[in-house]
């Protein structure tokens, strides 16, 4: 018997919360209301057993993703692996890199099946898929730090862009980071592509061997991840400018090559108070980056965050 997630209403009876082990996600759906009821029915339906389906493939989910080399059975672990492989020839990575933006995929990607919707997203922990129907948008409001959150700055993406997908990684959210961005916030085509390029580019903002920089192995924190003996980052103290500048540059240029090779529509990248933003908008049209330091909004204001 398939063991059932937990099924909510957010206050605002607008947002549906689905919620299963580390899986946390609020969808929110906007159209018709017979097509909105059926997207979020088609959203429960394909979201309970979906974290046994990854179990059942867990070991093979943290090993490190080769290129031309997969056997992942499910839909969802082989856009985790897809999402990653680009990488996999440069650096360490497993397919665990893209699995919020994935799952946060699927369950889109289940509603719109069944459903002609205006809009519609799901957020999996900030990693965030979007569904933008004929002259459609969405406000993403981006923070310098998930554990402090500021509202740093915005972009709209429209159903012209090719923007679908925004993550944000860094060694303050949720899951560890190898470099010491406080938060990198990614626009990618997709969730999946956008969660694994925001992991590569918060880890290529780093200052190796830093004094400032306390790193530990990730088995001494969390025994049982993908990432065993590796250093990862667990306290930053007080950089320096020139040095937050050096670790910026870093991935800034990270980013440049991923915006050229196309796995990146936009990069925002926070430290200590600093932030560097890459885009690729004098090559096509893009969504705009606004950066500046602003209150929070109210509750009644519709803005995502990533």
């Amino acid at each position: 018997m398939t063991r059932l997630p937990q099924i909510g209403w957010l206050a605002d009876g607008r947002r549906l919360h689905l919620q299963d082990g580390p899986i946390d996600l609020i969808v929110e759906a906007h159209g018709a209301p017979p097509m909105v009821r059926a997207g979020y029915q088609a959203a429960i339906r394909r979201f309970t057993g979906l974290l046994d389906e990854l179990c059942e493939e867990l070991p093979e989910l943290r090993r490190a993703a080769q290129p031309g080399v997969c056997s992942l059975k499910s839909v969802v672990a082989r856009q985790m692996h897809d999402a990653v492989v680009p990488f996999a020839a440069d650096c360490f990575i497993t397919p665990m890199a893209a699995v919020a933006g994935a799952v946060a995929e699927e369950i889109l990607g289940a509603m719109t099946k069944v459903a002609d919707l205006d809009r519609a997203y799901v957020n999996n922990g900030g990693d965030i898929a979007l569904h933008l129907g004929k002259g459609q948008s969405f406000v993403v409001g981006l923070v310098d730090r998930p554990d402090m959150p500021s509202l740093v700055g915005k972009t709209r993406i429209t159903a012209n862009d090719v923007t679908r997908g925004v993550a944000t990684s860094g060694w303050r959210g949720r899951s560890f980071s190898l470099g010491i961005a406080d938060a990198v916030t990614v626009l990618a085509r997709t969730a999946a592509q956008a969660d694994a390029t925001a992991t590569i580019l918060a880890n290529a903002v780093d200052l190796p061997d830093h004094p400032a920089v306390v790193r530990c192995a990730a088995r001494d924190v969390q025994p049982d991840n993908d990432l065993g003996a590796r250093l990862v980052t667990r306290g930053v103290g007080r950089l320096p400018f020139r040095d937050i500048q050096i670790a910026l540059d870093a991935g800034v240029n990270r980013a440049r090559n991923l915006v050229v090779a196309g796995l990146v529509e936009g990069a925002a990248l926070h430290l200590q108070g600093e932030t560097r933003v890459v885009a690729l908008k004098d090559i096509e049209t893009q969504p705009s980056f606004t950066f500046r330091r602003q209150p929070m909004p109210t509750k009644a204001e519709s803005l995502m965050y990533a």
